[in-house]
């Protein structure tokens, strides 16, 4: 029994291991949001009494582990006051081949995104970017940009432009291979 509990703990370890190593190779940057910077007006929502260009960021991977069959990107914000934060971008469904989008692939009427990705619906009530737009007075919030490795060609249950951001998220609960983080900060 000793020996079993041995095996499934440094199996478990083992997992883990892979896992953060993985996440630890993937990298993820843009040429408007440096880690831990300031978020420019240009990709400031535009709306909410907020006054921006609501310009998604451009965004480049590095990276993924072996085995990604298709990638997957959010913008989140930990700090909105809801309760459950607020998804700025959900995006999936991007083909293995493409490790970046360009600067304003997130306006849904430019038709920038790579064919097979689809822009499903944000916090904000539609599909497409959001940008960052806090309460005024509020601390900066941290908005996080993650591109997600995936283990799938199509999420199995986000199926449309009109998949939750819960559901999408559901989704690549189980699907997601190694992930990458860039934070970038924006208050009012």
């Amino acid at each position: 029994m000793r020996k079993m509990m041995a095996g499934i703990a440094a199996l478990v370890l083992s997992a883990w291991g892979m896992t953060a190593a993985n996440a630890q190779s993937m990298s993820v940057a843009s040429s408007e949001i440096k880690e831990g910077g300031t978020i420019a007006n240009e990709q400031v929502f535009k709306g909410f009494g907020c006054t921006g260009n609501n310009v998604s960021p451009s965004l480049s991977w590095t990276g993924a582990p072996s085995g990604v069959k298709s990638f997957a990107v959010s913008i989140y914000d930990p700090d909105a006051p809801t309760g459950s934060g607020w998804w700025h971008w959900v995006v999936f469904n991007i083909p293995a081949n493409v490790t970046s989008l360009p600067k304003g692939a997130g306006d849904v009427k430019s038709k920038l995104m790579p064919k097979g990705a689809i822009q499903s619906r944000t916090d904000f009530g539609a599909d497409g970017y959001g940008g960052p737009c806090p309460p005024t007075g509020d601390k900066p919030h941290h908005y996080q940009i993650t591109v997600f490795a995936v283990d799938v060609d199509k999420l199995p249950d986000a199926k449309d432009d009109m998949a939750s951001a819960a559901l999408v998220g559901f989704d690549l609960h189980f699907h997601t291979l190694a992930k990458a983080t860039l934070t970038g900060t924006y208050g009012r």
